[in-house]
């Protein structure tokens, strides 16, 4: 296979949350590629371990009741799980910086807005308190939000407002991996596109690499190079943008496009996939998508699947495709 330049590599991570009830599988060997510039989208239901998997990438895991069991985090190379917390505190915000789920708590209401995007700077760069509120305008005024209003509260702004702001926080020190969180989640559709907009033009700006945290199919489509579709704590098929969704192999993937509205036919009905997430507690034994799969064969129910490789990027975990016997038009659009 080509070399890859890797901005971000994560192997076989297991996350737990130990809890009196009992143990919450969030991440079972979960692994993640980001490539140098590039835009991946992590996709997946409430509860998959998208959240999860960026506060893994910042240690930011709350401890208790979170525990790293074991895996690597690479970032550039560098090994993070190895590192201090006084070294993680140089990394967050300057090397990895993340846009929290919900503008709305993510912002501090006792603070003026250029004074928590200047705290950043300072936090990170060798400037003057002038100097740190001066580059808080610049990144206001990068973000669309006009200098004068960095004076004001967060409860001034609006969720689309709010929403820039935490961007503009997020990339204050130019951080060369940015993690979003369901950046759009919050808001109506004509915000989202421009918010949308807004990232791919800064993403360019500043060479940044993106991990998009989503479950909107559509945002995925709009920004995003190479898509990751996460299954109860799991990367079950990864590849690109073209292969994931031009040919899905995974039935968990078919299920999500089947679930979307389809514009050619707006009378059809929609297929949602029966039944829900297992419970993290107490996962099947074999893969953890079987209780839901109309292909599941009795090898689903005992055995974990390995990866089968459609291409070279594109690979999938599901028996349905071991030994290369699955035949074509089997799944989805293939």
């Amino acid at each position: 296979m080509s070399e890859k330049n890797l901005a971000v590599e994560i192997k076989d991570l297991v996350v737990e949350y130990r809890t009196d009830t009992g143990v919450v599988q969030a991440l079972n060997h979960f692994e993640l590629e980001l490539e140098k510039g590039k835009t991946l989208g992590l996709v997946g239901e409430t509860g998959a371990g998208k959240t999860t998997a960026g506060l893994s990438m910042l240690r930011l895991i709350p401890d208790p009741p979170g525990v790293i069991v074991g895996g690597s985090i690479k970032v550039d190379g560098e090994e993070y799980l190895t590192k201090t917390e006084k070294e993680m505190e140089h990394i967050r915000g300057k090397k990895v910086s993340m846009i929290f789920q919900d503008p709305m708590t993510a912002l501090n209401p006792v603070f003026t807005v250029e004074d928590q995007i200047a705290e950043s700077i300072a936090l990170h760069e060798k400037v003057s308190k002038k100097e740190a509120i001066a580059k808080a305008g610049d990144m206001l005024e990068a973000v669309g939000i006009p200098r004068a209003r960095g004076k004001e509260y967060p409860h001034q702004f609006s969720g689309g407002m709010k929403q820039r702001v935490v961007i503009a926080i997020a990339l204050a020190c130019s951080p060369s991996i940015l993690i979003a969180d369901e950046p759009t989640t919050a808001l109506d559709v004509t915000i989202q596109a421009q918010v949308l907009e807004m990232m791919k033009d800064l993403k360019k700006k500043y060479e940044t690499s993106l991990l998009l945290i989503t479950h909107d199919l559509g945002v995925v489509a709009e920004i995003c190079d190479d898509v990751s579709v996460i299954y109860a704590g799991t990367v079950i098929e990864h590849g690109s943008l073209e292969d994931v969704f031009n040919h899905p192999r995974h039935p968990y993937t078919e299920g999500l496009f089947n679930s979307l509205p389809d514009l050619d036919n707006p009378t059809a009905k929609l297929k949602p996939i029966k039944g829900l997430m297992p419970d993290p507690s107490n996962l099947p034994k074999g893969c953890a998508f079987c209780p839901r799969c109309e292909y599941a064969m009795p090898i689903c129910e005992t055995e974990k699947p390995g990866k089968s490789f459609r291409n070279e990027e594109h690979y999938v975990r599901c028996h349905l495709y071991e030994n290369g016997d699955a035949k074509e038009g089997r799944i989805g659009k293939i």
